[in-house]
């Protein structure tokens, strides 16, 4: 190693002293995003089987294949969330080994336990993306392609493990499928029943944002908090809007706050910005900005239309 090298790595490891609150040195416990990932891939598999596999799958092999991949998710997930319980926890934070991962064992049982649920409601999903969307080709379309399927997908998967009480691993899951699609869903949001999400870029629902059936949601969407200036202090309480059934939001509309509740039917325009409730079948639209046309004097007009010229 050169001079230079070896006076960098010195730098390096006095830097690992100075912050250790981000360095994990000989911590055996920590998770293993790696693991966690590739096991929401095959969840993916279990969910939609045929799409994204690299196996061909028939009716004679398809027993053995899911639950051969079933084994292999609840071994690496067993291991996963036994670790952030000790680690994130208080009440397994000293717990004898046997009482945590008994307790891991019980939640991964849960979660695999509500696969079909989950796909039941991404059935849904996949429903109201093709019926609502004129350009989606076919159903195939939408589950091999559409951003907001994927996006959705991951945050009904990370759901059940938030709701089970899992740390860490639910926000890993649903900050790759942000990193990856532009979508930032947390896995505290619960999702009603036909959600649709068109196009998907930029959309952000916050972590107690409650969303009925039939909701459709175009891009840009933020469905946050009024403010986040309390912050940890703010933890647990009520911060995103409730978004009730058969509620269309166009692109690029806010809605703010705990207490703001759209109610059925409602119809949120693009760039609104909506910090209060609106009563059941109520359009909301931001007001047109003005629009000023000025002659350019590079331009000349013939028979009403433009043709450019260079002096």
């Amino acid at each position: 190693m050169s001079h230079k090298l070896d006076d960098v790595l010195e730098a390096v490891l006095e830097s690992y002293a100075m912050h250790p609150h981000i360095t994990k040195i000989g911590e055996t416990q920590f998770p293993k995003r790696h693991l966690i990932l590739a096991v929401l891939k095959k969840l993916q598999y279990v969910i939609f089987p045929g799409f994204f596999d690299q196996k061909e799958l028939r009716s004679d092999n398809i027993r053995f294949y899911t639950g051969q991949l079933l084994e292999e998710i609840r071994e690496t997930l067993v291991g996963q969330v036994t670790k952030t319980l000790r680690l994130f926890t208080e009440e397994f934070c000293d717990a004898p080994d046997d009482a945590v991962q008994k307790r891991g064992e019980e939640i991964v049982d849960a979660f695999l336990a509500a696969i079909p649920k989950i796909r039941e409601y991404l059935a849904s999903d996949i429903e109201a993306a093709y019926e609502g969307d004129p350009a989606a080709f076919s159903r195939d379309e939408v589950i091999s392609s559409y951003p907001g399927i994927y996006a959705t997908m991951v945050n009904r998967i990370a759901h059940e493990l938030y709701a089970l009480g899992v740390p860490l691993i639910p926000r890993i899951m649903t900050e790759h499928a942000h990193s990856v699609t532009g979508i930032d869903i947390h896995p505290g949001a619960k999702l009603g029943r036909y959600f649709f999400i068109d196009h998907g870029t930029g959309i952000v629902i916050g972590e107690t944002s409650e969303i009925g059936d039939h909701v459709k949601i175009y891009q840009g969407v933020t469905l946050g908090a009024l403010s986040t200036r309390g912050g940890q202090l703010l933890k647990g309480k009520k911060r995103h809007p409730t978004i009730e059934d058969d509620v269309t939001i166009y692109s690029g509309a806010s809605i703010l706050g705990g207490e703001t509740v759209i109610s059925g039917g409602a119809v949120i325009g693009g760039n609104a910005f909506v910090t209060k409730s609106v009563p059941e079948q109520t359009r909301v639209s931001a007001k047109m900005p003005e629009l000023q046309f000025k002659r350019n004097e590079n331009v000349e007009f013939l028979n009403g239309e433009f043709l450019n010229y260079e002096i």
